[in-house]
Formats: C-alpha cells, structure tokens, sequence
C-alpha cells in the first residue's frame, strides 16, 4: 500500500483538487453552449435523463447484495451472521433501507462519477454506511499519499481519511476521482434542455411565434405599454389561439409565422433522446423510446440483454470491487470473503426458457432437485439433493447383459 501511495503521491501530493482541469469537475450551473444551464435538478427534468438514471439505479438497487466466502471445493457460504451482511443486505444505515441507499450511490455515479459513504465502525467492524451528497466533497492526498475527503453537512464538517469513506469512482479510473457525467455531457444535456424550452414557447404561444404590430407613428411611452399588454392579455397562449384581433388607430398585424415541421422540434427532440440514451449506455427501447427500434418481445429481449452485460456488468463491478477493497480487511480478503450482487432474479427469463434450462441441469446432472426449486422459491423434497442424470446411448455390444439383467425387453 505505501508503494501504491508513494507512485500516486509524488507530484500531487499536498495539492488541493483542481476542479478547473480534473475529471472530478463538477458544474455549477454555467451557461453552456446552447444557453442553458446544466445542474442536475434540470437534467433530471428531462424524461430521458430521468428515464435511463432511474433504470440504471433502480435495478441495481433492486439486486441482493450478499457476503459469502468461498469454499475449497468451489461451494458458497453465505456469511449471515457477520455484521457487514446486514449492513449491505437489510439496512445500510438507520434512516434507509438497502434499496434507498444504493439507489443513492448509483444514481450518484451516474449523474457525478463518484459515490461517497461516510464508514462507520464499532469494534473495527463496519456498522453504518451513511451517504454524502457527492457535490459536497472535496478529495486531497496528503504528502504521504493518503487521501482525505471533506465536505459540510448540517453546518458540521468533515475532514476524514480513506479508511472512513467509501468512495466508489466512476469512469476514468483517476484514484482522486471518475469522470462527471454534467460536466462531459453538458453540451448534450444543453441541447435537450433547449428543444424542451423551445417546444414550451410553442405550445405557451399558441404554436406559433409571436407576430409584428405596426404603427403608422411612434409610439407613446403610455401607448406602448398598453399596446403590449393587450397584446399578451388576449392573443398570447394557446388558450386564445384563432381570436380574431381588432386592428384600430391606424395598427396593422403582421403575422410571423414559422411553421413547427420547418423548426423540426419534433426530430431534434427524438436525436436527443437517442444521445441521452447513448451516453448512459441504455437502449432507446427500455426508456419507451420507440422510433427506430423494434419493440416485439423478440427484439426487446435481445436489447435487455444487452443492457445487462454491456451497461449493468461494469457497474456492478465497480461496486464489488469498491466494497471488497474499502470494507473488508485483508485477513478477510485472503479467507476468500466476497461481496457480489446476486443477478439471479434480474436474468430468470421467461417460462419456457427457464423451464429449458432446468431440463438441461437436471438431465446433465449439474443442479439438483432441490437447487432448482429453490431457485424457484420452493421448499425442498426428500431425496431432492442427490444429482441424477440419464443413461442413454448404451454401447450396443452391452445390450445383451442388459437384457439379461431385466432392464431392457428383448423381442
């Protein structure tokens, strides 16, 4: 560790974080390059954003989160009794459960790049996990090399070491911190955010832009402003579209029209759902994006499995091994203590294709009775945990012993 430290530490060490040029730069609302600016609140505002964070997060959080330790002879032990189970598997901390929490952390690695958790420990052993905003967090290495992290919550500060943070970095692979995805994908986001602002002002102007009043003369600075709210009080807004407006006084109306297929609002709004889903790694399909992909059951099927060995694998790996390398120590490493997330539940096809699968374990001897009714959450059977398989395409020269020996029927 202090070898790993020292090559991580020498010329940044005791530098703060530069959050103009690091991959942990995080926005503060800029305006960015379609006049908009990107924060999180109003990224989540759009259905895409929300739609492929909230899938992402929502299934892993819905995913078991076991401690075992490996066997000798390749058997699992599930380690209920140790204190660290509860704590990833039933309740991270007093205010939230499993659930709440990782749908925290992986929503926070999807919109920041980093996942913080505040280590609480009794005795050494890991007994509360307590999530920080990852906005909050400034990350430092010391002249030793060790990291620190501080932030304020509730007007308290923190200023701790690694060993009392759980950080969990997102792409990059940078030991201060992963990449944000407000800050790399800000111009995307901007653009999104525009095409909805601009497709408001269409519908909030009765889906057209506004028009031109003439004057003969100039105006009165008393004339201008009734001109004007009469104008916003009886022609502006959907409500009062096909109103037929009273030219007086020597106004004319000139119409600026603007056709909503010239603008094509409609077409820039779908190519920003297809980028929103292409840097979250999720198929259009799967956030009920359905213009150019197929939605039968046949091509959604192949889509979902993409996603989860393509975009859930990585992420799930990030956050093993994250927990296995922050959480256990290295005596239990080296007892082989695993921390996994069991994808059981989320890769059970349908019936028939599970029903498949259980006749070829079954047949082959590779599962038994009882292991595939507990998969199927069903208790076991006497005799149930005995592997069997089938004895067929016998050599035929044995067929006379058996034969003989009643098991098979001659003519």
């Amino acid at each position: 560790m202090n070898i790993l430290r020292k090559m991580f530490g020498g010329r940044d060490a005791a530098r703060p974080l530069d959050l103009r040029n690091h991959a942990n730069f995080r926005p503060a609302g800029a305006i960015r390059d379609a006049g908009v600016p990107v924060t999180a609140d109003n990224s989540l505002s759009l259905s895409a954003v929300w739609g492929c964070v909230n899938l992402i997060s929502g299934s892993i959080s819905s995913l078991p989160l076991q401690l075992y330790r490996g066997g000798d002879d390749g058997d699992r032990v599930m380690l209920r009794d140790h204190p660290l189970y509860r704590v990833l598997h039933d309740s991270p901390n007093a205010d939230q459960t499993a659930l709440d929490f990782w749908d925290y952390m992986a929503m926070s690695l999807e919109l920041w790049g980093n996942a913080y958790a505040r280590i609480e420990r009794l005795g050494g052993k890991v007994v509360a996990l307590v999530p920080v905003w990852p906005n909050r967090i400034s990350v430092r290495r010391e002249t030793g090399g060790v990291l620190r992290y501080r932030w304020t919550d509730s007007g308290r500060q923190y200023d701790l070491p690694e060993d009392d943070v759980l950080h969990v970095r997102g792409p990059g692979g940078d030991p201060l911190g992963g990449m944000s995805t407000l800050s790399f994908a800000r111009r995307t986001f901007g653009l999104a955010l525009a095409a909805d602002e601009s497709a408001s002002g269409f519908y909030r102007n009765g889906m057209r832009p506004s028009g031109v009043l003439k004057f003969t003369e100039w105006l009165s600075d008393e004339n201008r402003e009734i001109a004007r709210k009469y104008m916003a009080d009886e022609f502006i807004g959907a409500a009062n579209a096909g109103k037929p407006f009273v030219a007086e006084g020597g106004v004319e109306w000139q119409s600026l029209t603007m056709p909503l297929d010239d603008a094509q609002l409609l077409e820039t709004r779908s190519f920003s759902v297809e980028e929103v889903c292409r840097i979250f790694g999720v198929p259009p399909v799967l956030v009920q994006h359905h213009s150019k992909t197929s939605s039968w059951p046949t091509g959604v099927e192949q889509q979902v499995l993409i996603f989860q060995k393509f975009t859930l694998r990585r992420r799930l790996k990030r956050l093993e091994q994250a927990m296995e390398k922050q959480l256990l120590t290295e005596a239990e490493r080296q007892s082989g203590m695993r921390i996994e997330f069991n994808l059981e539940g989320l890769l059970r096809g349908d019936s028939a294709g599970r029903a498949a699968f259980y006749k070829s374990a079954l047949n082959d001897g590779w599962m038994t009775i009882n292991e595939v009714r507990a998969k199927e959450n069903l208790s076991p059977v006497e005799g149930g945990d005995v592997p069997r398989i089938q004895k067929q395409n016998v050599p035929i020269t044995d067929l006379e012993a058996l034969i003989a020996g009643g098991k098979v029927e001659g003519n």
